[in-house]
C-alpha cells in the first residue's frame, strides 16, 4: 500500500512503546510499526539487507546497548539511511540534548507528552510533515516541537 506509513520506534521503556503505539490506534493514519527495545537492535534491523526502510524512525534517547545519540550518528554516517527522517522522542528537555541531536542532524525533537490527546496531536503532525521538503528550511526554531 503505497499510502502506509512505515515507522520504526526504538524506546526501552515497555509503558512507553506501547502508550506510543495506542495513540497511532488513535490517529487514523494506515500505517506499520515496528517497535525495539534498544538502539543495538534497531540498528540491526535498519541494516538488514532486506529490510524495508521506514518512512521516519522514532528514536529515545537513553536506551541500554547503543543511545539515541549513537544511534543518529550511526544512521546519518549510513550511505543508505542517511536519508531517514528521525525524530527524537525523549523525555529530556536538556537544551544540550536538543542541540546536540540537531547539530547530528536529527529532524525533529519531541518532548514525550504525559497526555494522551497530546501525543496522537503530535504523532500525527509528525508523521504526516513532507520531510523531503520541510528539512530545506529547517532551523533551531522549527527543529523543538513544543507541546
Amino acid at each position: 500500500m503505497a499510502d502506509t506509513i512505515y515507522i520504526v520506534l526504538a524506546d526501552d521503556d515497555a509503558d512507553d512503546r506501547s502508550f506510543f503505539e495506542e495513540a497511532f490506534n488513535s490517529t487514523q493514519l494506515r500505517y506499520n510499526l515496528k517497535m525495539f527495545n534498544d538502539g543495538e537492535e534497531l540498528m540491526n534491523y535498519l541494516k538488514a539487507p532486506d529490510t524495508v526502510l521506514p518512512s521516519i524512525v522514532f528514536l529515545d534517547l537513553n536506551m541500554p546497548r547503543k543511545n539515541g545519540i549513537e544511534c543518529l550518528k550511526e544512521i546519518r554516517d549510513d550511505k543508505n539511511l542517511k536519508n531517514l527522517s528521525v525524530a527524537i522522542y525523549s523525555t529530556s528537555s536538556n537544551s544540550e540534548d536538543i542541540h546536540d541531536t540537531f547539530v547530528l542532524g536529527a529532524n525533529i525533537y519531541i518532548t514525550k507528552p504525559n497526555n494522551f490527546r497530546e501525543l496522537v496531536r503530535v504523532l500525527h503532525k509528525v508523521v504526516t510533515v513532507n520531510w523531503q521538503f520541510h528539512t530545506a528550511n529547517l532551523n533551531k526554531e522549527t527543529f523543538l516541537m513544543t507541546i
